[in-house]
């Protein structure tokens, strides 16, 4: 699941907390930049095409972004598509006869004709959906059956906790925005900035608490903004989640995508709409990646020669195992050298089937480059999906998984959302308040989150195949895990929702920050 707009931050919020949930301005730019030079723990991207690149020469590198869609007409990815040149724009003709029809910058494995998919249940919903029908009015099972019956029983547990959690949340923050609609009322602005706020005199303990979240809120983003992305957006987003993730009798599937979906081994299907209806996530992805450096507008992407692919795998709640196991054929087979997935779940309806096509991937010399989560989970201990451990034994070589950090060289580095693994997530990058383009207007935003990070990791391991193009990807992955800045310091956890210190070494296998600069000049010794 894409975590698009929020992460478990949201529930501060929810209960009017004091803590700070809303975020100080960055330098719109603040990933690629140098620690020492910039005072914010980038990864020193600029240093290294000024210092170590320039006048270089590089070969393009495509790159698969697997996600809910990319906007190909932004103003800062048209001159970075790939174009499949072997296909001839709407002709409704499968020129390459690769199975795909018209898919000119890519694919979409969430629709058909009759249109595409935007939101999805949750993986854990679909299975229960599965088991109820064999166990719903169970006592007692046969004793082959046992072991399902208890996945049953705890899915279903999990599952009534989450509808919970979800109807407390939509309540909390529908009270929220009940109150501040009455404390502006009050102000008697249309539009109250943090000074208004401040000067209110607040009637009760609720406006009290109110007050100080938005005097904090509103010092870096104007209340329109505030409003807009936070407390409707927020609504919206614990409406979806009952309307449609963790709703057990919604199904879109056979409707518009119309496979065969008991038959994993089935390619032929979707269609070319890389952007269907929601592209904000995955064009903010793009962005990090690759947004043209030399245009002089908007941001930088990490990545100066790479051309974007979209693959449309994942919808508005978690992606099916069919859809991004395809997606990673697909990408691979059209020439993908780095595959970014910022995406994950608690579930799997088919690892295997993934693991199939991750293996494929790595046939192929293929980086595939992975979020590790937002739930501040350590997933050594809870697993997340999809992982580079094969239900087979054995594991993906040139796989990343990828933590989130923040600007801050401090005990707050760790971004608070972010999951974590001494063994299970291999490093750390920005991924918090992160500057990239969204679709419908040549936007940008700021948004959090491991999605935010995986893509900067993507950007630099195609900035390596770019300059050096006879590294493998097992030799680009092994660079960028040696050439970490070492965090040396310890960094606090949030473990049962108490404050933790913890060695950053705990936290990944390599305990340390990707760093462009450090990494190409690694990657320059390599033979």
């Amino acid at each position: 699941m894409i975590n698009r707009f929020f992460t478990g931050r949201m529930r501060l919020i929810v209960a009017l907390s004091f803590f700070p949930f809303f975020t100080f301005a960055q330098k719109s730019n603040w990933q690629n930049l140098d620690l020492k030079t910039d005072s914010v723990f980038g990864i020193s991207t600029e240093r290294a095409y000024k210092e170590l690149l320039k006048g270089k020469k590089a070969t393009p590198v495509i790159v698969g972004v697997l996600d809910g869609g990319v906007d190909i007409t932004h103003e800062d990815l048209k001159s970075v598509l790939w174009v499949n040149k072997k296909e001839k724009p709407d002709n409704g003709i499968d020129d390459d006869k690769n199975g795909y029809k018209d898919d000119v910058n890519g694919w979409n494995f969430l629709g058909s004709e009759k249109g595409s998919i935007e939101f999805e249940t949750l993986e854990l919903t679909r299975l229960l959906r599965r088991d109820m029908k064999k166990f719903e009015n169970v006592s007692e099972v046969a004793k082959e059956d046992e072991a399902a019956y208890a996945q049953y029983k705890a899915m279903k547990a999990d599952f009534d906790k989450q509808v919970a959690e979800a109807k407390e949340s939509l309540a909390g923050i529908e009270g929220f925005k009940f109150v501040l609609n009455s404390v502006v009322k009050k102000i008697g602005k249309a539009e109250p900035t943090a000074a208004d706020f401040e000067q209110y005199k607040a009637e009760n303990e609720m406006e009290t608490r109110l007050k100080s979240v938005m005097v904090n809120a509103l010092k870096e983003d104007s209340y329109k903004d505030f409003y807009k992305n936070q407390i409707q957006k927020g609504v919206d987003h614990y409406d979806e989640m009952l309307k449609y993730n963790l709703n057990l009798e919604y199904d879109p599937r056979a409707e518009l995508v119309g496979d065969d979906y008991a038959n994993g081994r089935e390619r032929s299907y979707g269609n070319n709409d890389v952007k269907g209806p929601d592209a904000s996530h995955g064009t903010h992805v793009a962005g990090i990646v690759a947004a043209d450096r030399t245009n002089n507008i908007g941001i930088k992407g990490v990545a100066d020669k790479v051309l974007i692919m979209g693959v449309r795998a994942v919808p508005g709640g978690d992606e099916r195992d069919k859809d991004v196991a395809n997606s990673i054929r697909y990408a691979v087979d059209n020439g993908a050298k780095v595959i970014n997935m910022s995406f994950g779940k608690a579930y799997s309806w088919d690892k295997e089937l993934v693991d199939e096509a991750v293996k494929y991937a790595m046939s192929k010399d293929v980086l595939l480059v992975h979020a590790a989560g937002n739930d501040n989970k350590n997933t050594d201990v809870e697993v997340n999906y999809p992982n580079r451990n094969y239900l087979s034994g054995g594991v993906a070589g040139a796989y990343l998984s990828v933590g989130a950090s923040t600007p801050t060289n401090d005990e707050s580095l760790k971004a608070d959302f972010s999951n974590y693994g001494k063994t299970s997530v291999d490093v750390f990058a920005p991924g918090y308040q992160i500057n990239s383009t969204i679709p419908d207007g040549n936007a940008y935003a700021k948004f959090n989150g491991t999605s935010m990070a995986a893509p900067v990791v993507a950007g630099l391991a195609a900035t390596i195949r770019s300059y050096y193009p006879k590294l493998t990807a097992l030799q680009v992955k092994e660079i960028i895990m040696k050439s970490v800045e070492k965090v040396n310091h310890p960094v606090t956890v949030m473990v049962d929702e108490a404050p933790v210190s913890m060695p950053f070494s705990d936290l990944c296998v390599t305990g340390g920050i990707v760093n462009a600069y450090n990494a190409l000049k690694l990657a320059a010794t390599y033979k």
